[in-house]
C-alpha cells in the first residue's frame, strides 16, 4: 500500500478550552510534522460561523503554513466557490503560488452559495448489499441534509458570505472562468481579454471536490479534472461519486486518466482501547455540525461521556460512527486498505482530530510507519 498516497485534510479544530490561536499553531505544528512523516500533501477545508473550526480561509492558512513547510504540497480542501469569484480565487492562489511556486493544489468545492438542486447523478457501478461494498467496506443509509439545508444557520451563513442581492454564478461556469484565467484564455462575449497578475500561468493543480455523483462529477470528469470523494462527510454516496466521475471523465492537457483521492476519519494510537478513548469526543463534535449549530470546540473525552444522548442524536452521528476508522494502526490500516480497494482510489485523504494535540500528531506518525511497511 506504500504506493497510494497518503495526504491530510485539517480543519483546524479548536479543543475545548483552547482558542483559534492555539488551533492555528496546532495546524502548522502539525503541517510540519506530517512533511517528516512523509504526507504527500496538506490540505485545508474552509468553514465558516463554527466555533470549532478556525479554518475560514485556506489562502491565508496555507501562506502561514507554506512559510513553515518546503516539500509537502499544500491546498484547499475546498474553497467555497458559492460566495467566491472566479478572479478572486485566482488572485488569491495566483499570490501564493508567485511565493511558492510548484506546491500548491487548487481544490474546489460548490458549498457556501445557493441550495444545491436535486440533479439526476450518473449510475454506481459498484453495488451495495446490506449496508456493505462487496469488499465489505462500510456504506450506511444515505443521510439527509435537508433540515441541514433549511436551517436558521445555512440561511445565516448565505446573508453574511454573498453581498446583498448578490446571486452565485453557475458552478460548471465559475470553474471554466477559473481554468480561463489561469491560461490566460479568459475573453468576454464581447471579446474582452482578462489577465491576472499573479495568477495567469499559475503552476496549481487543480481539484474538484464532491460528495455525490452529481454536478461535482460531472464537473470533474467532463473538464479532465483531479477528484476528491468524501467517505468521511457523506459515506453512504461515496462510490456513487468516484462511479460517477469515472463515468464522465474525458481526457484533458493536464490528465489522460481518472484521478481520485478518498477521505476519511481516522484515529490511531498504540492500541485499540486507547484509541477509542481519544475519539470519545467524535460523536457529540458530529452532533453539533448536524444539528446545524455549527462544530462545538472539540471536547475532552469525558465532556464528551457526560453529554445525555436522545434517539434522534444518536441516528444524526450513526453513519459517521460506524464509517470511523479507530484503532491501532494495524487495524486503521487495514480498513483504508479496504476502503482504497473499494474505490479504487490513487491517494488517501486522512483527517483525524483529538482533543490533545499531542495524540493528534502521534495518531499521523503511527499511521504512517504503518502504511510504509505494507
Amino acid at each position: 500500500m506504500s504506493d497510494i498516497p497518503l495526504g491530510v485534510l485539517d480543519l483546524v479544530p479548536v479543543p475545548s478550552g483552547g482558542t483559534a490561536a492555539d488551533a492555528l499553531r496546532n495546524s502548522v505544528e502539525l503541517a510540519r510534522r506530517a512533511e517528516e512523516f512523509g504526507y504527500a500533501r496538506y490540505w485545508f477545508a474552509e468553514h465558516h460561523l463554527n466555533p470549532g473550526a478556525a479554518g475560514t480561509s485556506p489562502a491565508v492558512v496555507l501562506a502561514l503554513t507554506a512559510a513553515a513547510t518546503s516539500t509537502i504540497r499544500l491546498g484547499s480542501g475546498a474553497v467555497q466557490l458559492g460566495h467566491r469569484t472566479a478572479l478572486s480565487t485566482v488572485e488569491e492562489f495566483g499570490l501564493l503560488d508567485a511565493v511558492y511556486p510548484g506546491r500548491l493544489d487548487l481544490g474546489l468545492g460548490r458549498s457556501g452559495g445557493r441550495p444545491p438542486a436535486e440533479k439526476a447523478t450518473a449510475p454506481t457501478a459498484t453495488p451495495v448489499v446490506d449496508g456493505r461494498a462487496p469488499n465489505g467496506l462500510v456504506v450506511p443509509p444515505r443521510f439527509s441534509f435537508a433540515s441541514l439545508l433549511r436551517s436558521p444557520r445555512f440561511a445565516l451563513h448565505r446573508r453574511l458570505l454573498l453581498l446583498p442581492n448578490a446571486e452565485s454564478q453557475e458552478y460548471a461556469e465559475q470553474v471554466d472562468d477559473i481554468l480561463a484565467l489561469l491560461a490566460g484564455t479568459y475573453r468576454t462575449q464581447d471579446g474582452v481579454e482578462a489577465h491576472v497578475v499573479p495568477g495567469e500561468g499559475a503552476d496549481l493543480a487543480m481539484w474538484i471536490l464532491g460528495s455525490s455523483g452529481g454536478e461535482s462529477a460531472r464537473v470533474a470528469g467532463g473538464r479532465g479534472l483531479r477528484f476528491a470523494a468524501n467517505y468521511h462527510v457523506s459515506p453512504a454516496t461515496v462510490l456513487e461519486a468516484v462511479d460517477g466521475y469515472r463515468a464522465y471523465f474525458q481526457p484533458s492537457d493536464g490528465l489522460d486518466k481518472p484521478y481520485v483521492s478518498v477521505s476519511a476519519d481516522v484515529v490511531v494510537a498504540e492500541d485499540d482501547a486507547t484509541a477509542r478513548e481519544l475519539a470519545t469526543g467524535y460523536g457529540p463534535w458530529v452532533r453539533s455540525i448536524r444539528t446545524g449549530e455549527g462544530a462545538i470546540p472539540f471536547p475532552t473525552p469525558e465532556e464528551a461521556r457526560a453529554h445525555v444522548w436522545t434517539d434522534e442524536d444518536r441516528e444524526l452521528v450513526q453513519d459517521r460512527l460506524d464509517t470511523q476508522f479507530v484503532g491501532s494502526p494495524r487495524h486503521v490500516a487495514d480498513r483504508l486498505e479496504q476502503l482504497q480497494e473499494a474505490t479504487g482510489a490513487d491517494e488517501l485523504l486522512i483527517t483525524t482530530i483529538t482533543h490533545d494535540q499531542a495524540d493528534r500528531v502521534r495518531s499521523y506518525e503511527l499511521l504512517a510507519t504503518e502504511w510504509r511497511r505494507r
